[in-house]
């Protein structure tokens, strides 16, 4: 699993329209895995559950993705294929936030990548921006 989101990145007061950062996010991965995340576009909980949310979100982000596909042809004079994009749903949508940590902290491996309440004791706060996952700080 690969994490694109990095806020840091993108404007402070998080200004930046959903259907470009997703675009941003999928256009920063390597140009080989591409086409495959912009066909498996998964939401999670919160806000994704209004009415028809991934349709309009689908729609969005597939108009950016084929106008750069029409630049790209003129431009370069070549015929690229279409890229397709497709938004997810699921069920289990509205808990898959809290389903995706319950798998996570059910693992045996999970326990090696906490901080215990001894080791917070002992380094404070700062503790909480490390994490063995990520193999430092983040």
């Amino acid at each position: 699993m690969q994490i694109f989101f990095h806020p840091e990145m993108y404007s402070a007061d998080f200004s930046t329209p959903l259907p470009e950062l997703i675009d941003s996010c999928v256009q920063s991965a390597p140009i080989d895995t591409r086409r495959a995340l912009y066909k498996n576009i998964v939401l999670s909980g919160g806000t994704t559950m209004f009415k028809d949310f991934h349709k309009r979100l689908q729609n969005n982000i597939k108009k950016i993705v084929d106008e750069r596909v029409a630049e790209t042809n003129a431009h370069h004079h070549v015929e690229v294929k279409p890229v397709e994009v497709n938004v997810v749903t699921h069920p289990i949508q509205s808990y898959a936030v809290w389903f995706g940590g319950s798998v996570a902290a059910s693992s045996h491996e999970f326990f090696e990548c906490c901080h215990t309440k001894e080791d917070y004791e002992e380094h404070g706060a700062s503790i909480c921006r490390t994490s063995t996952v990520f193999k430092g700080m983040y």
